[in-house]
């Protein structure tokens, strides 16, 4: 993977093992230790997402919920709260923010977590090409788009930048020019990763074939709950996504929260990806901070895979 000088220069001069987070004042101690029981997954874990070469944590914080037109729960809180329960999820161990150009999210973060070291988090944005879903009728190549999203982001590099919601199995030819852009951006050390959300079975499948993809969301749980296929159908293609060494970040994990109420699904939702081995990673639109805490207790009945 090549990176940009200055984040090569930036990641160096840092270290690793957390030595810069005692500038972070209100940084809780539990976000630099490992789990307490090694053999349990953690939401805080230290996952690498596929071959990317991207370490951050196993639970990513969403921010997508009811999302549209550069709106979501999480801008619809306002700017305080968000800021808020970004900090809280980081203060607990989350280094992973899942953003969009359709969520309107990606000011929260640099702003809810300003003094903290760029290269102590992660975030993927996506990029918004279909008609409608944000207000401009334009759709610029993804180079402009990506700038636009580095200055909002107030930073000189994206881990992943995703083409957002594909459907159609031939998403490849039809985005081959968008994809060839990210290409060079990443050689350029702009991005560090790209690849797609799939929204349909037959675009997760050409997602398999497609050598430019490094990473996939993909959604999953045992339900069929806000799914793209039977579960079996959906899991069969992310263990081949695995397999073939691109990353699989798994979303709509509680059903788009329609399984928060339902104790027993909950649990064997969280539980189903990883004892299948199907993702990398997954991201959960939290809202509250205890949200995460819940999610932090049910997945850490699982065992780590052998």
């Amino acid at each position: 993977m090549k990176i940009a000088r200055r984040h090569f220069l930036k990641s160096s001069a840092l270290g690793v093992g957390g030595l810069m987070l005692g500038a972070v004042p209100t940084l809780h101690a539990e976000a630099l230790t490992p789990s307490p029981d090694g053999a349990k997954l953690s939401s805080y874990d230290t996952i690498t997402l596929g071959k990317t070469g991207i370490k951050t944590s196993r639970v990513s914080m969403g921010t997508g919920v009811r999302g549209g037109n550069r709106e979501s729960n999480h801008t619809r809180m306002g700017a305080e709260n968000a800021h808020k329960l970004i900090r809280d999820l980081f203060e607990r161990g989350v280094r992973s923010f899942d953003l969009a150009d359709l969520y309107g999210t990606h000011p929260l973060v640099p702003a809810a977590l300003d003094g903290v070291p760029r290269d102590r988090y992660t975030v993927c944005s996506k990029i918004w090409w279909r008609p409608g879903g944000i207000p401009e009728k334009e759709r610029p190549d993804a180079d402009v788009v990506v700038t636009r999203f580095l200055k909002e982001l107030k930073t000189d590099y994206i881990d992943l930048v995703l083409l957002h919601c594909v459907e159609s199995a031939d998403w490849p030819k039809v985005l081959s020019k968008q994809m060839e852009i990210l290409e060079n951006l990443k050689q350029k050390g702009m991005i560090r990763a790209h690849g797609v959300s799939c929204h349909s079975l037959v675009g997760l499948e050409a997602a398999v074939n497609e050598p430019w993809v490094d990473s996939v969301h993909a959604r999953i749980n045992p339900f069929q709950i806000q799914m793209d296929g039977p579960p079996e159908h959906v899991a069969a293609l992310l263990k081949k996504l695995r397999a073939k060494g691109k990353g699989v970040v798994g979303m709509k994990i509680i059903g788009e929260g329609k399984l928060r109420n339902d104790e027993e699904k909950k649990d064997q939702s969280i539980r189903y990806p990883w004892v299948e081995g199907l993702v990398d990673m997954v991201t959960v639109g939290f809202e509250k901070a205890s949200e995460l805490d819940d999610f932090q207790t049910r997945l850490h009945k699982v065992p780590k895979p052998a």
